[in-house]
């Protein structure tokens, strides 16, 4: 056979190896003091969480494939133990907690996995992964030298970690997963406990080491994780961690791409200017994984938020939303970042930095393998001015806390301060569907003592009754009022002081409500204080506390308190007052509404719900509500707008959507800047709105006819104004000046002058499916304003919108060069002109460049 036929056999072979994944490769994974070493071959790899219960299987293909298409090579996700084991020994793989279909989606579409088995996760999750079963198992101790714990702990790992095996899924084996991480920010916990929680932690990275899984394993935030486990670091920023051995490499395994929502606060989001910033600080100090947590957030469905406090929307102000959309310009800015850093890889990789001062606050980062193979980071940490620096003889502009990305060390390919790509202006639009034939039906309180309980003398601990079963537990007792009391005749009412370890109460007398109160993530602990209506005689007092996901947090959190401990003060009698807490209690757990599942099809149907004008009386407590409504059409992502609501939970077709609460934000939203040093204090928005208002609904959690939405509000609100909203991306901006770095004209070739570098493209994109249906605004010169808001400046192309125009609209995509030819004759000369474009996006399939 000739050469050239075996040359080309064994390029389709192993074209053919690329496009299967990595099914049929057996990989070997290991380290050195520079990076992963995967084949061989050391690798800057970068990667993005997605957590697969926060979102539904029919979205994981999607969402990975955008992750490949921003530039990831790794996918990073926890393993949740508490959906996977909700009870001793009987184990959950199906739906959402498919753990083996997630991965072995993320292996189809060729990317590796990083796999976080902890099995603590903290995450903002319910009781921090952990099942609350397990906090019953006798003489456990949570996370430390705990026989009875680390029993628990290793029979689950090893459960995930042997079907792992047997599905081949691990490198070694010809899978995707490349790192599994045991524990998770241990040092805190190992430091507070001493010896014992060091000796748990050198157990804990045995025991993994011990599975014999071909991969190494990692352990985030403990500094002192024993060989060969990989220390990691966790953060806004990690240019300031190195391992705990010269042998092994630096790895970031959170780089916080946002901040977590709690229910009564403000959203947090992160200039995408500073997280770039961020990891370029970490590559240039020899850092070679870094992972976005999160690069898509998702849905905190049912009742997995922990917390307590943190809301239904994970969104995280992640690259890809909650709802599955491309968020721009963060997903499409870190896309450019991901090919410059691609493009000096192999210098990354193979030299360590020489770091030259450029001035008092820049510095140049040089990685040099050789004569041709040079790559250069120019930092400017001056948070407040440019900076005009020498370097090889040749001059370069730096903006404020900036690092400019040179793979030839001569060439600016990105600057991580200078936004080169579309915003997406996006909005909640009504669907056209309708909810209608409200119908209403009563939380019975009036039977609440009709049926028998638990019973006890004082008050007991929430979750050692519900065991997390629900939300909801009623504390029950009774007080006599004697017919001489004074109040009776003088009209003051005598108050009722309740006091709670958290996190919400409502409080009843004689089956009518009286008010609530609530705790906040900063301080579970609170107290409910107001008038009530007592009567000579026997008075019933119902409290019903609430939760609001378990702590996932905290020095032992399994021991803390939850629920109403008391002491609950009646005062303004003859007495003077009368603590309760010690009287006879009775305990249900649940509300009957969630007895008789009123949230399925089949229960909702088994009550007589009452139809009409009754349900929009605003103000009652504990009532269900139910409709009906047909999907819309589209594929467009769907929510629940739930403003005229109170608090509460709701579910479609027997699902749970999540818990909803419309807590107005209180917070700090009167500036934000990419530049100093980012915390979630920063850059914050929604102050005086509801923290949440729209509640992510999967689109393939739908019917195509008569889908039942059930809604069960504690407050009182206003259900038929509860609407079904599509979120659509309605336009596209681009604002770029001339001369900006333009990452896609870069050429290896080294006889190449790179002049295509100094013109600026613009890139118009809309959703997959839609196209550019019109040009709302285009000017090429000095426009002034922002996306939405654009206005000509005193220099300005008057063929701008024409060509921009025939060469867009109707695509579903397009790129334009910025230079004059474009725009006939340059409109102001000697002036540094941009191009702002606003375009409106409908529906279509192409790019053409102009």
């Amino acid at each position: 056979m000739e050469t050239n036929s075996v040359s080309k056999i064994i390029t389709i072979f192993l074209m053919a190896l690329l496009v299967s994944g990595f099914k049929l490769i057996h990989c070997s994974v290991t380290y050195d003091n520079k990076a992963i070493i995967i084949n061989g071959q050391r690798r800057i790899l970068i990667s993005g969480s997605i957590h697969y219960p926060r979102s539904t299987p029919e979205m994981w293909e999607d969402l990975i494939k955008k992750a490949k298409d921003g530039g990831l090579d790794v996918i990073d996700t926890y393993v949740f133990w508490n959906v996977h084991e909700p009870s001793p020994g009987n184990y959950n793989f199906n739906g959402r907690y498919d753990l083996v279909r997630f991965i072995k989606t993320i292996q189809k579409l060729g990317l590796y996995v990083h796999l976080r088995i902890g099995p603590y996760v903290c995450a903002e999750w319910n009781f921090g992964g952990f099942p609350v079963w397990l906090k019953y198992v006798p003489g456990i101790s949570f996370r430390t030298d705990n026989q009875p714990f680390k029993a628990a702990m290793q029979e689950f790992t090893q459960k995930i970690v042997q079907m792992m095996k047997k599905e081949k899924l691990f490198a070694s084996q010809g899978g995707p997963i490349i790192l599994s991480q045991i524990e998770n920010e241990y040092g805190s916990e190992s430091n507070a406990l001493g010896a014992a929680g060091h000796s748990y932690m050198n157990w804990a990275a045995k025991m993994a080491v011990g599975l014999n899984t071909g991969v190494p394993w990692v352990m985030c935030k403990e500094d002192d994780a024993p060989d060969p486990v990989i220390n990691s670091c966790n953060g806004f920023y990690c240019d300031a961690f190195s391992p705990n051995k010269p042998y092994k490499p630096t790895l970031w395994t959170e780089a916080w791409s946002g901040w977590f929502t709690e229910f009564g606060g403000p959203i947090h989001e992160r200039p995408v200017e500073d997280l770039a910033f961020a990891v370029g600080r970490f590559l240039q100090k020899g850092g070679s994984y870094f992972n976005y947590y999160m690069y898509h957030g998702g849905t905190n469905f049912g009742r997995s938020a922990g917390g307590p406090f943190i809301t239904t929307s994970y969104d995280y102000d992640a690259p890809i939303d909650e709802y599955g959309l491309i968020r721009e310009p963060k997903y499409g800015h870190l896309k450019a970042l991901h090919k410059a850093i691609k493009l000096c890889e192999y210098a990354l990789v193979s030299s360590d930095p020489s770091i030259t001062s450029l001035g008092t606050y820049q510095q140049a980062h040089v990685f040099s393998s050789g004569p041709r193979n040079c790559a250069a980071f120019l930092a400017n940490y001056n948070p407040k001015s440019t900076a005009r620096v020498v370097f090889k003889n040749m001059h370069y502009d730096l903006p404020p806390w900036s690092i400019s990305i040179l793979p030839d060390c001569r060439n600016v390919v990105f600057n991580t301060a200078k936004v080169g790509v579309q915003t997406s202006r996006m909005q909640m639009l009504p669907t056209g569907s309708g909810l209608f034939s409200w119908e209403t039906y009563g939380e019975d309180i009036s039977s609440l003592g009709d049926t028998s309980r638990m019973t006890a003398l004082g008050l007991l601990e929430q979750i050692n009754v519900t065991r997390d079963t629900s939300d909801y537990l009623w504390y029950l007792t009774s007080v006599d009022i004697s017919s001489s009391e004074a109040f009776l005749r003088n009209g003051q009412k005598p108050s009722l002081t309740v006091q709670s370890a958290g996190h919400g109460v409502h409080v009843f007398i004689n089956g009518q409500y009286a008010g609530s109160a609530f705790g906040t993530r900063e301080n579970r602990q609170f107290t409910f204080t107001g008038p009530v209506n007592l009567r000579a005689g026997s008075n019933r007092i119902a409290l019903l506390s609430v939760a609001v996901g378990l702590p996932n947090i905290g020095l032992h959190y399994e021991t803390w308190k939850t629920g109403v401990l008391g002491p609950v003060l009646l005062q303004g009698l003859n007495q003077g007052k009368k603590d309760l807490a010690s009287q006879k209690w009775s305990y249900q757990v649940g509300l009957k509404g969630e007895a008789m599942n009123l949230v399925s099809p089949n229960g909702a149907s088994s009550v007589d719900w009452i139809q009409g004008s009754l349900v929009s009386n605003q103000g009652q407590a504990l009532k269900w509500h139910k409709a009906y409504f047909d999907a819309p059409g589209g594929n467009e992502p769907l929510a629940l707008d739930m403003q005229s609501m109170g608090k509460g939970q709701m579910w479609i077709n027997g699902q749970s959507i999540g818990r909803y609460w419309m807590a107005y934000a209180k917070g700090d939203c009167s500036s934000c800047s990419y530049t100093f040093t980012f915390r979630p204090s920063k850059c914050q928005h929604g102050c005086g709105q509801p923290t949440q208002r729209w509640y992510h609904v999967p689109r393939s959690w739908l019917k195509p006819t008569k889908n039942l939405l059930v809604v069960f509000e504690e407050l009182g609100g206003d259900a038929s104004k509860i609407s079904l909203v599509k979120k659509s991306i309605t336009s596209v901006c681009a604002d770029i000046h001339e001369h900006h770095p333009a990452i896609e004209n870069y050429s290896t070739d080294s006889s190449s002058e790179s002049s295509m570098l100094h013109q600026a493209n613009v890139h118009l994109r809309c959703a997959h499916g839609e196209s550019i249906a019109a040009i709302k605004f285009a000017s090429f010169g000095t426009p002034l304003g922002t996306c939405g808001s654009f206005q000509q400046g005193h220099c300005h192309a008057p063929n701008t919108q024409s060509v921009i125009e025939k060469k867009c609209v109707g695509q579903e995509s397009c790129m334009v060069i910025i230079s004059n030819s474009n725009f006939g004759a340059d409109p102001c000369p000697n002036v540094l002109k941009k191009l702002s474009v606003e375009a409106v996006c409908s529906t279509g399939s192409s790019e053409r460049t102009v």
